[in-house]
């Protein structure tokens, strides 16, 4: 069953990030950002001078009250305790910041912009220590590898999956999701899909720090391993009838949350299919269908079911009609339990129970 928690924009939500202390930032249209307790209360608020969306939203891990917030060209440093007044902001990027991402030492910010730059901001120093140029077009998320704070995955709506060293000035690999489609995927293309472009949403990286996850406008989810300084294209498959707006690995785990413009949010368990490549790099032949098992539940406007029927190579753990375009998800614990929140077209957030994942 889902939770609505409301009362709090009057516009729709475009980003998410929870703390270590249970508290959550949801960012909107027109600049407004709120911090919300466990319980789904409004416990502070903010907007922003100017017409620019909050579109990313960060908590610091060391410092649970401190937070990043990025509007427009800008990146604003709070304390959620104050929130009327910014500790610091920041003025590097070019056009519209669309993505933040903090490294595991919290020495580095990243931003990704709607000029295709990323701007590495050195925290210590208060500067940009890197500017990272190779995006033709938007990118649109990025994140930095943990357990290896000077390296990054990045991609953008120029179709391009981009692996980062900050020691060098430009990326490691490179591939465009267009022109790689491999036999790992799931089916050929059929002729609908050609005008659905791989246009490159959201990345997301593994606790491991060498596996992480890409979706993209043709509806498929592609799952990367880094291989020293090259990547390679572990899996490729289809659970959404639109395009891929978010993914989102759960912690310590190769649980994989997807979300679409289709309105859909799906569950993958990636697992067996990453360690089994990482035992044999033999290729593997498709298993067969299994039979379907379902359950549903009903939670207003929203049906969550968990099924075996096969997707590809792997079977969704569970999948939710969201019933709305998914902006922004992501997977957090409320009250000692596993969430999945959820924001969307509408001006509240969606919280579902991961009960027994």
């Amino acid at each position: 069953m889902a939770l609505k928690w409301t009362g709090g924009h009057s516009s729709p939500i475009l980003c998410l990030n929870a703390s270590q202390e249970g508290l959550v930032a949801s960012g909107a249209e027109g600049g407004d950002l709120m911090v919300w307790g466990e319980d789904g209360t409004p416990l502070g608020h903010t907007h922003f001078q100017g017409a620019n969306d909050v579109t990313s939203v960060l908590f610091s891990p060391s410092y649970p009250t401190k937070l990043y917030a990025s509007h427009g060209e800008t990146i604003s440093i709070l304390d959620v305790r104050s929130l009327k007044d910014s500790l610091d902001h920041f003025h590097v990027n070019e056009e519209e910041i669309n993505c933040l991402s903090l490294n595991e030492t919290e020495n580095l910010l990243a931003s990704a912009d709607d000029s295709g730059a990323i701007k590495i901001l050195d925290l210590e120093n208060k500067k940009v220590s890197r500017s990272l140029k190779r995006h033709s077009n938007i990118c649109s998320s990025v994140a930095f590898r943990p357990q290896r704070p000077q390296s990054l995955v990045s991609c953008g709506l120029d179709m391009q999956v981009m692996l980062w060293n900050l020691q060098k000035a430009r990326p490691l690999w490179i591939t465009n999701l267009q022109e790689e489609e491999t036999e790992e995927m799931e089916s050929p293309q059929s002729p609908g899909q050609l005008l659905n472009p791989a246009l490159a949403h959201s990345v997301s990286v593994a606790s491991c720090g060498n596996i992480f996850s890409c979706g993209a406008e043709d509806g498929k989810v592609r799952i990367f391993r880094v291989m020293g300084v090259k990547c390679e294209q572990e899996l490729g498959f289809k659970g959404h009838t639109l395009g891929v707006s978010q993914v989102c690995f759960l912690p310590e785990s190769y649980l994989l949350l997807t979300g679409g413009n289709d309105g859909k949010i799906i569950l993958w368990d990636v697992s067996s299919e990453v360690e089994k490549k990482q035992k044999s790099p033999t290729k593997h032949t498709h298993r067969k269908k299994t039979k379907r098992a379902t359950y549903t539940k009903q939670g207003g406007n929203a049906n969550a079911s968990v099924t075996d029927e096969e997707h590809g190579k792997i079977l969704p753990k569970l999948s939710i009609e969201h019933g709305e375009k998914v902006n922004w998800l992501l997977s957090t614990k409320i009250k000692g339990c596993e969430n999945i929140l959820v924001a969307d077209q509408t001006s509240s957030i969606s919280v579902y129970p991961l009960n027994g994942i």
